[in-house]
């Protein structure tokens, strides 16, 4: 074959190419055409439904008419029900457009056959739904007046239930949270109220329904106000199925106020296939008052997937606690802005002390010092590398906090580096050896942490891993009202600070 021949065929080849990929961009996408198909047979099938329902509801009401006499809502039904079928008839239309549109197969078309299809869609799960709910209605009815004497029997079951539940246990625990979270009372006796509440109710709908009742388990369904029946019936169900969850859940809320707990980020890590990990410490503390005196803390840690979204929002935030729920509130009012490990537990330096430590003065400085008993938390919440925090940096946090901002520490009275947070110099220290650090996390960081900080200190934290869960007290001095005071943190440095920008509310 000549070279000529050769050129030719190539660029023939070319052209062919470029005319079908021109061709397929003109046509409508695969994908689209095979939703419009699926949607036609889910249509048909619905029409069938809405018209089987139809005759099904239909027929009831000819043979049941005199219990559906004493029904009002049915009285509407075969208007609703004309109604509805009168929908799929005009999302019928909208079908008939659509398959001319997709006959047509040009790309120009399909946002009009992607509102077209959303619109016929909605007609079509709307008016299923509704014919569906009616048939049940219908069916409802006639199951319980072919069942009188059972119904009668399961509203003293509900009765029965209801009673059984002994709202003691969950009242003595309420009134001591309410005594010792005095903010929180409001709102834990509105709760315990509307237990209450509906118990009285089932008791209203027990008494009123006595008659009924009676009638009921005599299947004298001539004599009988059937819709007062049902709807006792329905509120004492409804009492005795929701009343164990009440319980429950006022119980939980009520001890969600004596736990404190911080959710820190000691590790991150893209595996393989884009799969975007955390690995998460939750350190939580359990009070028993709101005194706070003493408690017992625990911690666990586990790898998690995020989404990249938030794997990207958290980049920033290794070694900080990204939540942090403080005893007293419940578990929704979680903070959910990142913030340096254990801040939270800090006294304002003009108060002084709190129940977790206290501001000590020496060598001409001032600096924060956690109690013995919350030595535990401490390590836990620093990775057992504590630097004593100085009145300017807790001053810097509230600043920050207070505008719903993550603050990443640095010194303002000089140009220096963030303390805290991927980029902090502390943070380098105490993760070096993460999975992050071990594949060249740190690396290019400006920051990079040298040797020589308070590893010799005689004040540094020990070193080594905690086990978990673990108990207060462990490898601590019970008998010293207050832990030993660590070093002073040591001049900030001079490179700039950080580009992180700071973090706002609302990040998840």
């Amino acid at each position: 074959m000549s070279r000529s021949t050769l050129k030719f065929l190539a660029i023939f080849l070319g052209v062919l190419i470029v005319v079908v990929y021109l061709a397929d961009l003109d046509g409508l996408p695969r994908s689209l055409r095979n939703q419009v198909d699926q949607e036609r047979n889910a249509l048909a099938a619905a029409s069938k439904q809405l018209h089987d329902s139809q005759d099904q509801v239909l027929a009831s009401l000819r043979s049941e008419s005199d219990l559906f006499r004493v029904v009002p809502a049915s009285q509407q039904w075969p208007e609703q029900l004309s109604k509805l079928l009168g929908d799929v008839q005009l999302a019928s239309h909208d079908m008939d457009e659509l398959s001319a549109l997709v006959k047509r197969d040009r790309r120009a078309d399909r946002a009009q056959i992607e509102t077209l299809l959303s619109q016929e869609r909605n007609l079509r799960t709307s008016a299923v739904n509704d014919a569906t709910a009616i048939q049940k209605d219908a069916a409802h009815w006639v199951d319980v007046k072919n069942h009188l004497p059972d119904e009668a029997r399961q509203m003293e079951q509900s009765y029965a239930a209801i009673h059984a539940i002994d709202l003691a246990p969950v009242t003595g625990v309420v009134q001591k949270a309410e005594t010792d979270w005095p903010d929180k009372a409001r709102n834990l006796e509105k709760r315990l109220g509307e237990l209450r509440d509906t118990i009285a109710q089932a008791d209203q709908a027990w008494q009123s329904s006595e008659q009924a009742r009676q009638l009921a388990a005599a299947n004298d369904f001539a004599h009988l106000d059937l819709p007062a029946f049902v709807a006792a019936d329905t509120t004492l169900k409804n009492a005795a199925e929701s009343l164990p969850q009440q319980n429950k859940k006022l119980a939980s809320h009520a001890n969600q106020l004596y736990y404190a707990w911080d959710k820190i980020l000691v590790d991150m890590d893209v595996r393989s296939g884009d799969h975007y990990t955390q690995k998460i410490r939750t350190v939580e503390t359990r009070f028993p008052d709101a005194s706070a005196k003493n408690g017992d803390t625990t911690s666990k840690e586990n790898w998690v997937e995020v989404p990249q979204a938030t794997y990207e929002a958290d980049k920033n935030d290794l070694g900080m606690a990204i939540e942090h729920k403080p005893a007293g509130m419940y578990e929704s009012e979680a903070d959910h802005v990142p913030q340096p490990a254990g801040f939270a537990y800090v006294a304002p330096p003009d108060q002084g002390r709190n129940q977790y430590g206290y501001w000590d003065h020496r060598d001409g400085r001032d600096f924060w010092v956690f109690y013995g008993q919350y030595a535990l938390m401490r390590d836990l919440l620093w990775n057992n590398q504590y630097q004593p925090i100085e009145p300017y940096e807790w001053t810097g946090y509230r600043t920050y906090y207070s505008r719903g901002q993550t603050y990443y520490g640095g010194d303002p009275r000089v140009q220096s580096a963030p303390r805290y947070g991927t980029q902090g110099s502390t943070t380098q220290s105490r993760y070096s050896t993460s999975t992050y650090a071990s594949r060249g996390g740190f690396k290019n960081s400006q920051y990079a942490s040298k040797s020589g900080s308070y590893g010799s200190s005689k004040y540094a934290t020990p070193s080594g891993g905690t086990s978990t869960p673990r108990q207060f007290g462990s490898g601590s001095n019970s008998n010293s009202p207050r832990s030993t005071p660590s070093a002073r943190p040591s001049a900030p440095r001079s490179p700039s600070r950080s580009s992180s920008p700071p973090r706002r509310f609302g990040k998840h």
